[in-house]
């Protein structure tokens, strides 16, 4: 059967005429005003909301396009707390990328940002922001270690010398 979107959905967009099964459209598409029936009047009337669908589309994708050129060669430092070897503790997920870029100015979902796993090194890597199947770019994302992390450490480290020095001494006399 042949249908008239009313809205944009999986099977077309609006204004566009498709064909589905007859059960789909009489007992879901037209009872939730989805789809109407395709007659001249109805064509004519969704004619202008297909175009303006259309231009939102043209001026979102430009928007895309813009974003991927601003955000090509962004680098993002994130701290994080690690051990001697560099291991982290816990992990650096595409949700904390995401949301450092939102601190950058950019409107980057989670979902755009592409991680195969989650880091868990301090390290230097390569991310793909990823806006549209043709709109992708690189960023670098760096994870360093936490200084105040690190003055602990070497402050504990300085203390367990002092101890020994004294031990050393004090078995000496």
């Amino acid at each position: 059967m042949k249908v008239l979107l009313t809205q944009t959905l999986k099977q077309g967009i609006v204004g566009e005429v498709v064909e589905v099964s007859e059960g789909f459209a009489r007992n879901y598409l037209i009872p939730k005003k989805l789809a109407i029936l395709p007659t001249e009047g109805n064509i004519k009337r969704l004619e202008v909301a297909k175009t303006d669908y259309e231009k939102k589309q043209r001026e979102l994708r430009e928007q895309k396009e813009k974003l991927v050129a601003a955000i090509t060669g962004f680098e993002v430092t994130l701290t994080r707390q690690a051990n001697e070897e560099g291991h982290l503790f816990g992990s650096v997920s595409k949700r904390d990328i995401a949301e450092e870029l939102v601190k950058g100015g950019f409107a980057i979902e989670v979902d755009d940002v592409r991680l195969d796993e989650p880091l868990r090194r301090i390290d230097t890597y390569p991310v793909t922001v990823q806006l549209a199947i043709d709109l992708k770019t690189e960023i670098k994302v760096w994870i360093v270690r936490d200084k105040a992390a690190e003055a602990a450490e070497t402050k504990k480290d300085k203390a367990a010398e002092a101890k020994e020095v004294a031990a050393e001494q004090a078995s000496e006399e």
